[in-house]
This record gives structure tokens, C-alpha cells and sequence, in this order.
């Protein structure tokens, strides 16, 4: 086995950088689906490139690594505790190289580990089988959809579905409320994972590990088979669409599992994985460690479309979205130039921006600054960065959900005179209203396209607070061409909530029973 950590090194940094071909075929369909004229035709678009960035670079696709779990199989005899010690080396490697961002933060002081590992982290899952080889699955799922994950204790009411039984049609209802509230914070379009029965642990367990399936494989099961077909063809007509900007395409993938469970207990867990569906396996020689084939179709092998609907030559380049103006703005900005900004508008910067993150945003409600903001743009992220004598570089730098930071983003807007906010998934009406008194914009980039946004950051110009761990800590950089949507502006106006409401709207309509 004296291969085996450089193997598992391989499959962190495979999983990573390059998405494995049913995924990438997956989003492919939706490219031909939706109208490349809109907002979320040109977002899938950039997530095309950013695909292909990442695998020529070898680079994260997405800034956020996620937190690394593992399924291995081993046969009868093979030393797991001397596998787990490999597994830990093998990371340590990625991380110090770039390939994965420090993920492992103490619960109760906030402190990053640096190397990703501590206390849980990462989860290794060992089973013993009796074939001759190893089996080893990798699975990296960020922070963003994590969040979205969602577990239902059936019976139950549901927001717009009403009563949801101890049936297939109660959930049915489930998994549609689940896709409904990820609305685009889980960066979508998405893949879900569905756990019926077990316990709340197993549900989840059951859930993550549907996750694992191939897109394009057939359910033995009939019925789930056919409870997964509906969930395709009924999430896609919610229009909530990619980054929840509207649009045709809202979920890529439904894979749905049962266990038994007691007869009190009846739940279904959703796990919920943004577009950026990083998982890959191998199997691995007992002996020698080495890999002796990848478990799912590789990346490289399929190519990704760069072109929507209209260029697929479906002739329908109908859209109901207004045509976007596309304006520059230079840091530090004007509260003139953010009241002439409407939602809809694509705004392209120029200058200095500043990343600030939870721990950032609970300091300054309570502290002065390091840097003035006032004109300032924060942006909601959690870069990789690599230092070395020429000082930092930005590895990967795309935006993180920003709904977190809304206990205090309204604050801070007004304490310091931020024009400018940019993340995914939107915010709420404490910031839009903030927005609206002060003068300012919520900007939404597209989740997940880390590569993109790196190639757009110039210059390190300086970082704070690196007590709080690199993704935490407050970079300062100088970006030029650095695009995102106005989806929240200084007039009252919200495209997340226009959103949210037409497809909750569209989610009451499914509430008849279909399955009995």
C-alpha cells in the first residue's frame, strides 16, 4: 500500500478540479434548455467556462472545497488506521498546494485547523467487503447547499402544498418544498439526494449517499423511479432557475432512496448539491495502492456546450427580461452612480473591493475598520490563496451565500458608508432596506464560478485579520472587469423576492394529490 497516499492525493485533487462527465452532460442539457438571452442563460454560461478554466488550470472549480467525505470499502485485512493516517497526508498535501481551501474551524473558538483537518473533519466512512480491491468515493459539498439541506417529519403542513402524509404523495410535496426554499442560495441549478424513512442521523446518511448514483441511472425501485422522473419534469417548472434568477432550469438531478424505520418516525431528508456536483471515486490495488480505474466517466472526456438555447438552434429567443444595460463602476463609488442603477443591470468593477465573510461582518458591528469603506464594495467570499516570495495569489475566488450575513449587513452598510454588496442568492428585507435609505446595491455574482472571478483579481493589495483564517480574513483586491447582476437596488426593488413569489405561486399548483 505504499501508493496508496498519493493515490487518494489524486482522487482530492480530480474531485476538486474537474467535474466528472454525468454532470457535465447534465448541465449541458440544461444549456440547450434554457434561453441564453437571460440572466440565467448567461449564468450557466459562465459556469461553462469556469468548468473548463478549472480543468485546464487544475484549479478548485469553486472557491468553497466543502467538507471532504469519504465512502471506502475495503477488503478483510487491509490496515484502515494506517489508511486513515494516508487519507490525512494526502489532504494536508491538497490544501498547502492550492487544491482545497481551509475548511476545519473550531466550533467554539472559531480557530482554522489550516490543514483541514480536526476534531470530524474530515468524514471518513469505512466498510469492509469481500472483494480484493479498495473502493474509495470522494464527495465535496460546500457550505452553500449544505445549508439547504432540509429533513421533514411527515405528517406535516408545507407552505403552499398543505398537508403532507405518511405516503409517496406526502413526499412527493417534500421534495418539492425542498427544491422551493434553496430558491438560488444553494447555487442552482442544483442535484438533490432524497432519504425516505430511517432515523433524523440515518435519513441524512441515506440521503447523501443517493448522491453518489450516476445522473442517468434507472431506480430498480418503480416507484421511486417514477416519483424521481416527476421531480424532474415539476421542479423545472417553479422558474426559479440558475442562481435563482429565474428561468427554466432549477434542478439537474433527483436520486431517491428508502430504509425502513420505526413506526413513530417518517422522515425524509433532502441533501441538496449546488451545480458544482464535485464527487469521483477509484479503485484501488490492495496491495500496491495504486489506482487502477476512476469510478465515474471523467470530465476531460466530455466537453462542455458554450452556447444556449437559441445557438442550439431552437429558434425561441423570446424572453420577458427587460434588455440589460451594462455599466462600469471605478471603487470607490458615487451614491449617484448606485441611484442610477436599476435591478436587471450588469455592473462591471473596477478598482479596489474588500472580502468579508461572517466573522468580519460580527467584528465590525462592534469595531472600527482597518481600511476605509466609505464608496467601498465588500464582497461575500472565502477565497484559496497561495503565498509565496512574490507574496499572495488568488486561487479560486467565487461567492459565498449571502443570506448569513443579513443580522448585520443593513448595519454596516450605514456605519460605513458601503455602496456595493456583492455574493449569491440575495438578501433580505433589513438590507434592501438599508439599501434603499443609504444609497446602495446588492450584486449577485454566480455561485460557484471560482475561476471566473479569480482571473478577474488583479493584485493582492493587502489582507486583515488572518487570526480568522484565510477564508474568513479580510483581502484587499484590486479587480478589473469583474461582472455581476444588480438584483437588489437603491429603489426597493428585488429580484429575489419577484422570484421567490411567482414560484411559490407556481408551488401551490402542485398541491393535488398525484400518488396514492
Amino acid at each position: 500500500m505504499h501508493k496508496f497516499e498519493e493515490s487518494v492525493y489524486q482522487l482530492i485533487v480530480e474531485t476538486s478540479t474537474n467535474l466528472p462527465g454525468d454532470v457535465r452532460r447534465a448541465l449541458n442539457r440544461g444549456m440547450v434548455i434554457e434561453n441564453q438571452a437571460t440572466r440565467a442563460g448567461l449564468a450557466l454560461s459562465t459556469i461553462s467556462r469556469n468548468i473548463g478554466m478549472a480543468e485546464e488550470q487544475i484549479s478548485p472549480i469553486c472557491q468553497d472545497t466543502g467538507m471532504l467525505t469519504f465512502i471506502v470499502h475495503t477488503p478483510v485485512g487491509v490496515n484502515q488506521i494506517k489508511m486513515k493516517r494516508n487519507i490525512h497526508s494526502a489532504i494536508q498535501r491538497a490544501t498547502k498546494e492550492g487544491k482545497l481551501r481551509p475548511n476545519s474551524v473550531d466550533s467554539l473558538t472559531g480557530e482554522n485547523s489550516g490543514d483541514n483537518l480536526g476534531p470530524g473533519t474530515p468524514v471518513i466512512h469505512f466498510e469492509q467487503w469481500e472483494s480484493d480491491y479498495i473502493d474509495v468515493r470522494l464527495i465535496l459539498k460546500g457550505g452553500g447547499c449544505e445549508n439547504k439541506n432540509i429533513q421533514y417529519s411527515l405528517p406535516t403542513e408545507l407552505e403552499g402544498l398543505g398537508r403532507a402524509g405518511r405516503d409517496l404523495d406526502g413526499i412527493r410535496k417534500c421534495i418539492l418544498h425542498a427544491v422551493y426554499q434553496a430558491q438560488g442560495q444553494g447555487c442552482s441549478a442544483g442535484f438533490i439526494g432524497v432519504g425516505i424513512g430511517g432515523d433524523r442521523t440515518t435519513g441524512y446518511e441515506l440521503a447523501k449517499q443517493q448522491l453518489f448514483r450516476t445522473v442517468d441511472d434507472v431506480n430498480p425501485i418503480a416507484e421511486l423511479n417514477q416519483l424521481e422522473q416527476y421531480t424532474m419534469e415539476h421542479a423545472n417548472k417553479l422558474g426559479i432557475g440558475t442562481m435563482g434568477f429565474g428561468g427554466e432550469v432549477t434542478l439537474l438531478g433527483c436520486k431517491i432512496g428508502a430504509a425502513n424505520r420505526l413506526p413513530a418516525s417518517f422522515f425524509v431528508s433532502v441533501a441538496y448539491n449546488c451545480w458544482a456536483f464535485r464527487r469521483q471515486g477509484a479503485e484501488i490495488n490492495a496491495t500496491s495502492g495504486e489506482i487502477m480505474k476512476w469510478l465515474y466517466e471523467s470530465g476531460s472526456d466530455v466537453a462542455m456546450e458554450q452556447q444556449g438555447k437559441n445557438d442550439a438552434g431552437n429558434t425561441n429567443d423570446t424572453t420577458d427580461e427587460p434588455t440589460s444595460r451594462e455599466i462600469v463602476l471605478q471603487t470607490p463609488v458615487s451614491e449617484e452612480d448606485i441611484r442610477n442603477l436599476r435591478v436587471g443591470d450588469v455592473v462591471v468593477i473596477k478598482g479596489e473591493m474588500h472580502t468579508g465573510r461572517d466573522a468580519l461582518h460580527k467584528y465590525l458591528m462592534d469595531h472600527d475598520s482597518p481600511v476605509d469603506l466609505n464608496g467601498a464594495v465588500i464582497y461575500h467570499c472565502g477565497p484559496v490563496m497561495l503565498k509565496d516570495e512574490a507574496g499572495w495569489h488568488v486561487k479560486a475566488a467565487g461567492p459565498t451565500t449571502s443570506i448569513r450575513e443579513e443580522p448585520y449587513q443593513g448595519d454596516i452598510i450605514k456605519k460605513f458608508g458601503i455602496r456595493a454588496v456583492i455574493g449569491k442568492g440575495g438578501m433580505g428585507s433589513k438590507t434592501l432596506a438599508a439599501l434603499q435609505e443609504h444609497g446602495g446595491v446588492y450584486l449577485n455574482a454566480i455561485g460557484g464560478a471560482a475561476q471566473y472571478y479569480a482571473e478577474c483579481i488583479k493584485q493582492v493589495n493587502g489582507v486583515d485579520f488572518m487570526e480568522f483564517g484565510i477564508p474568513e480574513a479580510m483581502w484587499h483586491l484590486e479587480v478589473d472587469g469583474f461582472a455581476a447582476i444588480v438584483t437588489m437596488d437603491s429603489h426597493g426593488n428585488s429580484l429575489h423576492e419577484g422570484v421567490e413569489k411567482a414560484s411559490a405561486e407556481k408551488l401551490a399548483s402542485l398541491k393535488e394529490k398525484v400518488f396514492q
